[in-house]
């Protein structure tokens, strides 16, 4: 069989990216140093810069702010001999990724080093396929909360001296205070160390800027560990009793049926339960919760904050109003204010064909206009009950609860 040539095989990279650790020029690869020496512009952070010094004979371009206007320049300088200097593998939480969705991947070569993830499991002696990675650069801290399930191995990627504390503060909050914290400092330079603490005696202690932390879980009896599954108990949300029950919730997410990368409305939001189980089944996934109450919309966010997924949007208004200049959806989940004028209309017009529309019903005004759209546009019409043991007297008995009715129905 005749090998598929890659896309643009004919044209000759003029771009290099050149991973580099903190070992500077000694730590590169002949074909990595002579791609820096030959640059025209290499581009970079100060300390990059700083490491290929020796190297560089081209023009030194450190970063601008905003970022953006360094790929703007990139892309101006097509066709001459650009080298850009980035950290270890760039391709890992790394520049890489954002000069490639501007610049086609025929046109660059990429000399990567070891990441700092690679280097700090080869420290510790921790096979990097069992650990679970995650870089908080730049970010909130709070995605490393799903993470912490007991025994489990975790290495994080931070943005500054002071984010080790941070982090181990969070966990011992949340019931993790005895778990092994490695701070790993400058890794593969002459300055490389390596501190070893629980989480609980960090306190406020300053690291090197350029530092990975390494977990080893370890969980007391009432830490707050967040199960993988959906349908989450009640008791781990903020809320003020107005939130989509947990075997409820499960079946919902089942028929929103996640799929990478799609956006979620949350229309009428309550807790954010929806949206936040939602976000929490993968990392590309994202969502906007719409919740009219102010004090609702506030326990949303800390509720997002508390799952590991900060970046759920809240937008406080009720709905359609506060509908018209959202991004358009894959999939619409209407949990609260269905039925007032307009809301399933704005749900049903905002959805691209294939999306998915979820609508739950308890009160009849709100199962009489799912009733209306199910004869109208079709899809599935079903009835949720749940029934909990509950004490009769001396005896136990099941106590119902109300139904459910959900519709779904999927846009042609």
């Amino acid at each position: 069989m005749k090998p598929v040539s890659p896309k643009n095989s004919g044209t000759r990279p003029w771009l290099t990216i050149v991973g580099i650790g903190e070992d500077g020029v000694a730590g590169l690869s002949s074909a990595a140093r002579d791609a820096v020496g030959d640059a025209e512009f290499v581009f970079g952070g100060h300390r990059h810069l700083a490491l290929a010094e020796a190297l560089i004979a081209g023009e030194r371009c450190p970063w601008p702010s905003p970022f953006e206007k360094a790929i703007d320049a990139i892309e101006a300088l097509h066709g001459r001999r650009v080298c850009v200097l980035a950290s270890g593998d760039p391709f890992q939480f790394g520049v890489g990724a954002t000069l490639a969705r501007r610049i086609d991947a025929g046109e660059m070569r990429v000399l990567s080093a070891p990441s700092a993830f690679s280097l700090a499991a080869a420290r510790l002696g921790w096979p990097l396929q069992a650990v679970e990675t995650v870089s908080l650069h730049g970010r909130p801290i709070a995605p490393i909360r799903p993470l912490l399930h007991p025994s489990c191995r975790i290495l994080a990627l931070t943005s500054d001296g002071k984010a080790p504390a941070a982090i181990a503060a969070l966990m011992t909050e949340a019931g993790f205070g005895g778990s092994r914290f490695h701070v790993l400092e400058a890794l593969g330079g002459p300055r490389e160390s390596h501190a070893a603490f629980t989480a609980g005696t960090v306190g406020d202690r300053r690291f090197d800027d350029l530092n990975v932390i390494a977990i080893e879980v370890v969980a007391a009896p009432q830490a707050r560990v967040l199960p993988l599954g959906t349908g989450l108990d009640d008791a781990l949300f903020e809320h003020d009793g107005q939130i989509t029950k947990p075997e409820v919730r499960a079946v919902t997410l089942a028929a929103l049926q996640p799929r990478r990368g799609q956006l979620l409305w949350d229309i009428g939001a309550g807790s954010g339960s929806v949206s936040i189980e939602w976000m929490r089944q993968h990392g590309s996934l994202s969502a906007i919760a719409i919740e009219a109450d102010a004090a609702r919309a506030g326990r949303i966010g800390r509720n997002a904050e508390a799952f590991g997924v900060p970046d759920l949007r809240v937008v406080t208004g009720a709905a359609p109003q506060a509908l018209g200049d959202l991004p358009a959806p894959d999939a619409v989940f209407v949990g609260g204010g269905g039925s007032a004028p307009g809301v399933m209309d704005a749900a049903v017009a905002a959805l691209a064909p294939g999306g998915r529309l979820v609508a739950n019903a308890v009160t009849l005004e709100m199962q009489a206009v799912l009733l209306e759209r199910h004869a109208a546009l079709g899809g599935d019409l079903v009835e949720i009950a749940i029934a909990r043991a509950a004490s009769v007297g001396g005896m136990t008995a099941l106590r119902p609860s109300l139904p459910v009715l959900q519709w779904r129905w999927s846009k042609p």
